[in-house]
């Protein structure tokens, strides 16, 4: 048991996006569905969120939190009754991110059939031991899907890295009140010591 906890802990430098592989499959029931019959949007992206969380900490091995996530386009509705099933690998690091991509499968278990209902990217910032951002392994595609997203990945991060820039421009000048005639008064309040957890949202990732 010693041998195996000391293979365990070698740190990996590499690992591929397949070691990261998470599915989750659940069934749609009355609760999760709105008054049409479909499944709530905030209940498939909780699900989502999820299957991308445990991808993130499987490659990193360390808590992860949620730094982002692309819009989610819901292509077909999931119906009550409907099974939906989320494939989740990572795709690509950058120093302490990772990106995550979830495919989501909705199924008529009584028909067989089966359609992608909606995809999504995320990503994820690893902390170490401080709650601080630490360094993750890189990721080495194999297949030809995960090659594609891999080498489009960069232009991903430069898009989010514009979006993320007008998002904090957008909070600074509209501020915590609802009145927006007041956020400027209230964005020249001296700001709180950022701690290491809220770090993360602030790294270079």
């Amino acid at each position: 048991m010693k041998m195996l906890k000391e293979i365990i802990d070698i740190p990996l430098s590499v690992r591929s996006s397949s070691d990261s592989l998470t599915i989750k499959d659940s069934i749609v029931l009355p609760p999760d569905t709105n008054h049409h019959g479909t499944i709530f949007g905030g209940k498939l992206m909780a699900y989502i969120d999820d299957v991308a969380t445990i991808a993130a900490t499987r490659h990193a091995r360390r808590p992860v939190v949620t730094a982002s996530t692309d819009s989610v386009d819901f292509l077909h509705p999931v119906k009550k009754g409907d099974a939906v099933s989320l494939t989740a690998f990572v795709t690509w690091t950058h120093k302490t991110s990772m990106e995550v991509f979830v495919r989501v499968v909705t199924e008529d278990l009584l028909t067989g059939q089966r359609k992608v209902c909606a995809t999504s990217f995320l990503t994820f910032v690893a902390l170490g031991d401080d709650d601080r951002p630490t360094l993750v392994p890189a990721v080495v595609p194999e297949t030809d899907e995960e090659r594609l997203l891999f080498e489009t990945a960069p232009e991903r991060k430069e898009a989010r890295k514009i979006r993320r820039q007008e998002s904090k421009h957008f909070a600074s000048y509209m501020g915590t009140e609802y009145a927006f005639h007041e956020s400027k008064r209230h964005a020249r309040r001296e700001q709180k010591q950022t701690s290491g957890y809220e770090l993360a949202w602030d790294a270079e990732w």
